[in-house]
């Protein structure tokens, strides 16, 4: 299982629904969409999307892995 990152192509804001996205085998788009939708139901989604862009690492830069 490959980890959970924010991927440096992709990002909207902070690349969390991109990383939700490749780590589910979906869309970034889908995943955004599906985002959107939850935030219409009750709940702390946007604050779970605050701290999952706090808490993911960003992926590493290509030049960054060649050390």
């Amino acid at each position: 299982m490959a980890a959970l990152v924010r991927p440096r192509e992709g990002r909207m804001i902070g690349g969390v629904c991109a990383a939700l996205a490749q780590r589910f085998g979906t869309s970034a788009g889908t995943m955004r969409v599906i985002f959107l939708v939850s935030c219409l139901l009750p709940g702390p989604q946007f604050l779970v999307y605050l701290a999952l862009w706090v808490l993911l690492p960003s992926e590493k830069s290509p030049a960054a892995t060649a050390w």
